[in-house]
């Protein structure tokens, strides 16, 4: 379906699936790159060499470091925006700004839908060329690698210096005399509490029996 209202097309582009946006994430080839594949234009990956072409870099030519499709956007090694508090981030860029110089061609499905429709001796030079970026890529890996290894190494090394250090400069201390022992503390002597006599039961006085009347009483 097509429009021309700007406001469809806009809508069609941000909500567009992602098979669909990573093609429009493309660059135009440089005039070399142009007449030996005979295209106009490729979406971009990682690898490829780009120049800006707009903007306040324009002129700066490097490698694209990463591809952001759901953004439609592209980012570019060295080229930074420092925040307010003084951090770096990558500057996203809009693909249509770059134009690419060099190909990267690791990748062997891209390979084959750049070589449909050329010649033979094209496609040896695309095999060759592709061949000699593999190899560059290795050795780069490996140097990482071993680079990687060595501030290992040296961070090792660095620790166990530490370590030692402080065992070798520590100087002996002299023997000091044992404290005496402390003695217990006298607590102060209780008075013996004085034993209670026990009471004799008092005896109940007995009950007086009533005298009998007298006889001949009135």
């Amino acid at each position: 379906m097509t429009s021309i209202h700007p406001r469809k097309q806009r809508k069609r582009l941000y909500n567009a699936p992602l098979h669909k946006k990573r093609k429009w994430v493309a660059s135009h080839l440089a005039e070399n790159l142009l007449l030996k594949y005979d295209r106009r234009s490729i979406p971009v990956i990682k690898g490829d060499t780009v120049k800006v072409m707009r903007g306040s870099f324009r002129g700066h030519e490097e490698k694209i470091a990463a591809v952001h499709v759901k953004d439609q956007t592209v980012e570019v090694e060295g080229i930074t925006i420092t925040k307010a508090d003084g951090k770096k981030l990558a500057k996203p860029l809009h693909p249509s700004t770059l134009l690419i110089t060099k190909l990267n061609l690791t990748d062997k499905w891209r390979r084959k839908k750049l070589e449909k429709g050329l010649s033979e001796t094209t496609k040896k030079e695309i095999e060759k060329e592709a061949e000699d970026q593999i190899k560059e890529e290795e050795q780069r890996l490996a140097e990482e690698e071993r680079r990687k290894k060595e501030e290992e190494e040296k961070a090792k090394a660095a620790e166990k210096a530490e370590e030692e250090l402080p065992a070798e400069t520590e100087e002996p201390k002299e023997p000091t005399e044992p404290a005496a022992p402390k003695e217990p503390e006298k607590q102060p002597a209780t008075e013996p509490e004085p034993e209670k006599k026990e009471e004799a039961p008092k005896k109940k006085p007995a009950a007086k029996t009533p005298k009998k009347k007298q006889e001949g009483e009135a």
